[in-house]
């Protein structure tokens, strides 16, 4: 956890194994389908994907020695998908922020040869217990150490998984008479304009916005001067998306002094260099 101004924080997801929070679910669901036989040899891994679910399944499937093939939109970042054919996947790429069509043909690839696996980030419930059972339960502990109690989260949503996971997590809690709310970032332009990659892929695939206590808007303009600030003034390279996440949370906490606030670094910022 990083303290960012008064009651501010951010968890800092690019610590993890190949530097996103995605890291969690793909690694989560990889283990549980190699325990329960559903990946095997000869298993072939497949997803759609904006690049770190990709990034994430790559590296799990050079760790089973599984080939593994991506599916995603041809406007994602170079740099994530080098990073995904340095892990030694195949990528097929589909129309400019085709999310939809990326979906369309990773169903069909799976429907059509029984050799193929997916971890089916944007249908998983498991996308979001492992945020409920992990993520969301590190940070309480993480802020009960600094003499924290209650805390609002606010991030985007791209499958939904982190927000809902954290989102139980804190229902579960206010049960009890916790104070809690969940604030989703989104971007401010159209989901097939913006370049905040990672967030608002056409769809709310696992998230329930009903119970999002506020959407904040960003332009992608400001998630990339927050994200170059923040390499300047704090000495982390993060992404676009974690850096959107920084201008809401900022203009959340301003809006509500008395809140403690936190939000999610959600990758590094070296896989978005030709965008940033």
């Amino acid at each position: 956890m990083l303290q960012l101004g008064h009651r501010l924080w951010a968890k800092a997801e690019f610590c993890q194994k190949t530097g996103s929070v995605k890291d969690r679910f793909v690694f989560a669901a990889v283990s549980a389908a190699v325990e329960d036989g559903s990946i095997s040899t000869g298993t072939i891994l497949v997803e759609a994907t904006s690049g770190n679910t990709g990034i994430s399944l790559a590296a799990a499937g050079a760790a089973i020695g599984a080939p593994v093939e991506i599916i995603m939109p041809c406007n994602m970042s170079r740099e994530r998908k080098d990073m995904m054919r340095r892990f030694g996947a195949n990528i097929i790429e589909v129309g400019a922020s085709d999310f939809h069509g990326a979906i369309k043909l990773r169903n069909e690839i799976i429907d059509s040869d029984s050799r193929y696996w997916s971890p089916m980030q944007f249908e998983s419930r498991l996308n979001i217990e492992v945020h409920q059972k992990l993520t969301a339960p590190e940070i309480h502990r993480d802020m009960r150490e600094i003499g924290v109690s209650d805390w609002d989260f606010v991030s985007g949503a791209g499958t939904g998984g982190t927000l809902m996971g954290v989102c139980n997590w804190m229902q579960n809690r206010s049960a009890t008479g916790a104070d809690h709310r969940i604030i989703q970032v989104s971007p401010a332009e159209p989901a097939k304009e913006h370049g905040i990659q990672g967030i608002n892929d056409g769809a709310d695939f696992l998230l329930q916005p009903e119970l999002m206590h506020e959407v904040i808007e960003v332009r992608t303009n400001e998630a990339i001067q927050a994200t170059q600030h923040f390499a300047k003034s704090h000495g982390f390279l993060i992404g676009i998306s974690a850096g959107a996440n920084l201008v809401a949370a900022r203009q959340y906490a301003m809006a509500n002094p008395k809140r403690n606030v936190v939000t999610l670094l959600c990758d590094r910022g070296e896989r978005y260099f030709s965008f940033i």
